[in-house]
């Protein structure tokens, strides 16, 4: 499995449909998730993706990795304050999303879904 690039049509039935529930989070995916906000014209977050192509495999079936184009998606980045790419979000079954602005290197980003999925 790969990443899937997620619209907004997209998010609003697998991660959080934030126009039926505007002041509450509800999860709605059946795994935790990754989601990458990232730009086509971004170099960090260009060579970033390879790195999540091969974590998404790892981790097929244990949780989603979506990839959101700030560019084509400017309400899902305004939703989560996006303000550079990339920037990640760690969705988990219970409670709230974590932001992290920034690529990290992979030893740290399986790190952070292994924690994720705890």
């Amino acid at each position: 499995m790969n990443t899937i690039n997620l619209t907004k049509g997209g998010f609003l039935r697998k991660v959080a449909n934030y126009e039926d529930s505007p002041k509450d989070w509800k999860f709605l995916g059946d795994k935790p998730a990754l989601i990458d906000f990232y730009a086509p014209w971004c170099g960090p977050c260009r060579s970033f993706s390879p790195v999540l192509d091969d974590l998404a495999k790892e981790y097929a079936g244990k949780l989603d990795i979506y990839k959101v184009n700030v560019d084509d998606e400017q309400e899902l980045a305004d939703l989560f304050r996006v303000r550079s790419v990339p920037t990640l979000v760690f969705v988990p079954m219970e409670g709230y999303p974590h932001i992290s602005a920034g690529a990290l290197t992979k030893k740290e980003l399986r790190q952070a879904l292994d924690h994720l999925m705890a």
